[in-house]
C-alpha cells in the first residue's frame, strides 16, 4: 500500500528480531524514526505514518510502535493529536535539562528526576488545594477524562497525563512551578519508556486505569481544598511510579 503525501517515509533501517529483544526493537525503531525526524526527511508539521503502517512495515509489535512514539513524545519531537493522527513537532531551542529518552529508561536519571518531582509536586498539590478554582479543576478533571478516553482506545496517555499535573502548577498561582514543569515536559515520564517492556500487554490497560484512579485522588482532594491530603495523594503516586520504574530497571 502507497502512503498517502503526508505520511511518514520510513528509512530502510534494519531491525533485528532477536528472541527477547523487544526493548532492543523499540530503540532500533525510536532511532529510525528519529533520524528520519533529525535529517528533515520530514518537515515540521507532518504526519508520520499510522501504528498498523509501522507494525506492517517493520515487522514489530503494536506495543513497541506505542512505546518508541511515547519515546520520540518525551524527547518533544512528535505530539499525537486525538483522532487525527502524530505529527513532528516544530524544533525548540535545546533546554538547559537535557533528557534523552532513547537513554534514560536504562540510566539513573530517570530516578533522579522522579526524587524531584516528589519534592517540588508535593507542595505545588498542597498549594493548588489551596487557590484552585472552578475553572482549573473543570481542566483538571477535563485531563483525566482524556487520559481514561486514551486508555479505552489505546491511544497516547501521555499528553493527558502531562496536562493533568501541568494544570496543578498553575493552580498554584506561582509561575515557578509552572516554568519548572513546562521545562521538564514530557521528559518527566519515565513510565512512559519503561512500562510497555516491563508490564505484559495484556495487563498494560489495567496498569494505567490504576495510576489514573491515583490522579483521581489527587484531584478529589484539590477539589475539597484539602491541602494535606493532596501532598499525600501527590506523594503516594509519585513514590508509586518511582517504585515501578525501579523494578523495570531492575
Amino acid at each position: 500500500m502507497t502512503p498517502p503525501p503526508d505520511s511518514f517515509v520510513f528509512a530502510n533501517a534494519a531491525i533485528s528480531h532477536a528472541p527477547g529483544a523487544r526493548r532492543s526493537l523499540t530503540t532500533q525503531l525510536v532511532d529510525a524514526l528519529r533520524a528520519q525526524i533529525e535529517s528533515h526527511a520530514l518537515s515540521a508539521g507532518s504526519r508520520i505514518a499510522t501504528e498498523a503502517e509501522m507494525v506492517q512495515r517493520y515487522g514489530v509489535s503494536r506495543t513497541v510502535v506505542r512505546e518508541a512514539l511515547s519515546r520520540l513524545q518525551a524527547a518533544g519531537l512528535v505530539e499525537t493529536r486525538h483522532g487525527i493522527g502524530t505529527f513532528v513537532c516544530e524544533a525548540a531551542a535545546s533546554p538547559l535539562l537535557q533528557l534523552d529518552p532513547a537513554d534514560v529508561a536504562g540510566s539513573m536519571d530517570a530516578l533522579a528526576i522522579l526524587e524531584l518531582r516528589i519534592s517540588l509536586e508535593t507542595e505545588s498539590a498542597g498549594l493548588a488545594a489551596m487557590r484552585s478554582d472552578a475553572a482549573r479543576l473543570t481542566k483538571m478533571r477535563a485531563a483525566l477524562d482524556d487520559f481514561a478516553g486514551s486508555v479505552d482506545s489505546a491511544a497516547d496517555t501521555v499528553s493527558p497525563d502531562f496536562r493533568f499535573h501541568l494544570e496543578i502548577a498553575h493552580a498554584t498561582g506561582n509561575r515557578y512551578f509552572v516554568e519548572i514543569m513546562e521545562h521538564l515536559g514530557l521528559r518527566m515520564f519515565p513510565r512512559t519508556r519503561l512500562t510497555a517492556t516491563a508490564i505484559p500487554h495484556d495487563e498494560y490497560a489495567d496498569y494505567l486505569l490504576r495510576v489514573n484512579r491515583e490522579h483521581e485522588q489527587i484531584a478529589d482532594a484539590i477539589e475539597r481544598n484539602d491541602a494535606d491530603s493532596a501532598r499525600t495523594a501527590m506523594r503516594l503516586h509519585l513514590i508509586n511510579s518511582r517504585e515501578r520504574l525501579r523494578r523495570a530497571q531492575s
